[in-house]
């Protein structure tokens, strides 16, 4: 649910205290880096952040970062990111005090964007609950493309188009009948692969393949590469918008 290749590490420097402020006229965006995630994939979400017009003040949020992950500090985010990670039940376990007011949060007007894990943290079993629906694993849907949970490369089809995404064990995402979901990518065999759907309030926008994923990915899993940024930035809109 987050790419198992090798990551460069990420050293972390834990300051005790709030961080300062976001800058002024620059909408602040949360981006989840702690025990429900692994290295690199925070880092992936936060450089597509910066990379989009949104023209974001990126902070990473958790519990050795500089902001804690807070209904305080979500207050005053204008989007909450939630990374690849590694197993769903032991993300949730991390996590799962922070439901009610993840939920609170876009409900009241925030955005939550989900990338793997963070898509599989979306649904409901178990999950934050932000979806109508919930999540499976793709490989595990009839007539998938992918079968076992290497890294590996992913077709899709993102707004009519067809693409190729770095992929590890990603979600696809079951919607109950009625919703008002709006669908930007379906896996080969139909499943939905990102979508971007209205939760109170606020948005969810959530992707099942790595978007973000940067070309290190690819190398350090022996694939070629594909990079699909603009995918990514697809997603950022659709959240934001």
């Amino acid at each position: 649910m987050g790419s198992t290749g090798v990551r460069r590490a990420i050293r972390r420097v834990f300051r005790p205290g709030k961080a300062p402020p976001p800058r002024s006229g620059r909408p602040l965006a949360l981006v989840y880096r702690g025990p429900a995630s692994i290295p690199g994939c925070s880092e992936a979400v936060a450089g597509l952040l910066k990379a989009s017009r949104w023209g974001f003040d990126v902070r990473y949020t958790g519990p050795r970062e500089d902001v804690p992950l807070s209904a305080e500090a979500l207050a005053g985010a204008a989007v909450y990111a939630q990374p690849g990670g590694g197993d769903l039940d032991r993300g949730y376990r991390h996590l799962k005090r922070h439901r009610g007011m993840l939920r609170d949060y876009v409900a009241g007007g925030g955005r939550y964007l989900g990338f793997c894990l963070g898509g599989y943290l979306a649904g409901a079993t178990p999950g934050f609950a932000l979806l109508p629906g919930d999540t499976d694993q793709y490989i595990a849907t009839p007539g998938a493309t992918v079968d076992d949970e290497d890294d590996t490369l992913v077709d899709v089809r993102w707004r009519g188009r067809d693409r190729t995404l770095f992929f590890q064990d990603g979600p696809c995402f079951l919607l109950d009948p009625e919703n008002e979901a709006t669908v930007l990518a379906t896996y080969p065999n139909g499943a939905v692969a990102a979508l971007v759907v209205p939760y109170g309030a606020g948005r969810v926008a959530v992707v099942g393949p790595h978007p973000e994923a940067t070309d290190d990915w690819f190398t350090d899993a022996r694939l070629p590469v594909r990079q699909a940024r603009d995918l990514g930035l697809d997603l950022v809109d659709a959240v934001m918008t």
